[in-house]
């Protein structure tokens, strides 16, 4: 006999779109990335025949999969709010602080000089800060618990903070050795980040 479906209420079926969109978006799009990255890199050292637009490839797959990581952290953020039972007021302010995050990510796209891009990540991963800071999100969580590899809420910030410096400093690493140098590294980060976020985001959704 087939088991019934279970019945899940609306802020269950909410609490599902953060990790259905890291799943099935984010991840994918990430491991993409790297795929181009190390065949961009290939490219460049005259080891593979590649086309030309693999580069440009690697860089618009890492910008879709920051935008999608900060959507999901503000999705994650506003279910822990909803969840926390929060106020006109609170709502008020974390949605500017939200619409604030949203838009200076949408002028690092579009700016070019080194200086306002850095400021526009700044800005970004900022606001998503005080968004985090709320005390309603803090109440549930322990001060002490704050190691990136512990938490998943801080652990999501610290990944996302790597993404957006990377998206700040692309050019850069285009056309600077040093650069591309760090890039790599701060990538091993990220797949470690990225290991941990699934280990925490996991045990997160067991114990909820």
């Amino acid at each position: 006999m087939i088991a019934a479906f279970p019945s899940l209420a609306v802020s269950q079926w909410l609490a599902l779109v953060h990790p259905v969109l890291i799943i099935l978006f984010v991840y994918p799009v990430i491991g993409a990335t790297i795929r181009l990255g190390i065949l961009a890199r290939e490219r460049r050292l005259q080891l593979n025949p590649i086309a030309p637009t693999v580069p440009v490839e690697h860089v618009d797959h890492g910008r879709w999969a920051t935008g999608a990581l900060l959507l999901a952290v503000l999705i994650a953020l506003g279910h822990g709010l909803a969840g926390a039972g929060a106020g006109l007021a609170t709502w008020l302010v974390v949605s500017l602080q939200a619409a604030a995050a949203a838009a200076a990510f949408v002028a690092l796209l579009r700016t070019r000089r080194l200086m306002f891009r850095l400021l526009f990540a700044w800005s970004c991963w900022l606001f998503l800060l005080l968004i985090s800071l709320q005390p309603l999100l803090m109440a549930e969580r322990s001060l002490l618990a704050l190691a990136i590899w512990e938490s998943h809420t801080w652990g999501g910030l610290a990944l996302l903070a790597l993404l957006l410096f990377t998206m700040a400093v692309q050019r850069e690493i285009a056309s600077r050795l040093w650069m591309r140098r760090l890039h790599v590294s701060l990538n091993v980060l990220v797949a470690l980040l990225l290991a941990t976020q699934a280990i925490t985001g996991t045990r997160d959704l067991l114990l909820g």
